[in-house]
């Protein structure tokens, strides 16, 4: 079930990809926004492409549920970085029009989105957390 929405297995699958894929390719095409020097844009535009992209997991759980899970005990870190990550990345782009602080607050936004996607998948943070120990050692 996804929502009040009565989806087949089959069309929560294809909401996903689509909705995954579209906030990919939004994210990526921001970057021209970045080569011609429209750090505003870039930022709004990179910041929708991820939530267009989280919004994707909702066609398989649930968009309620997706809310209500974003804040349990093993998502709560993350989706907290997430969302002060998206908000600084608009604020540094906009008020302080920041390049540098604006692409690192995308990457923070990048990887706390990442960690987030990952408590979705069985042991996926902890072989994460092996496979940065091994780069690190």
């Amino acid at each position: 079930m996804c929502g009040n929405f009565n989806l087949s297995r089959t069309q929560r699958f294809y909401g996903f990809g689509i909705c995954f894929g579209l906030g990919f390719l939004i994210s990526i095409l921001s970057s021209i926004l970045l080569t011609l020097g429209s750090i505003t844009g870039f930022a709004i535009l990179y910041t929708f492409g991820n939530l267009v992209s989280l919004c994707a997991t909702g066609f398989l759980v649930g968009f309620l549920a997706q809310l209500k899970r974003m804040f349990d005990a093993s998502r709560l870190t993350a989706t907290i970085i997430f969302i002060v990550a998206m908000v600084l990345t608009l604020v540094v782009a906009i008020v302080l029009e920041s390049v540098i602080l604006t692409i690192i607050c995308c990457v923070i936004q990048f990887l706390a989105l990442l960690w987030y996607s990952l408590s979705y998948i069985p042991f996926a943070r902890d072989m994460a957390k092996k496979i940065c120990g091994g780069l690190l050692a």
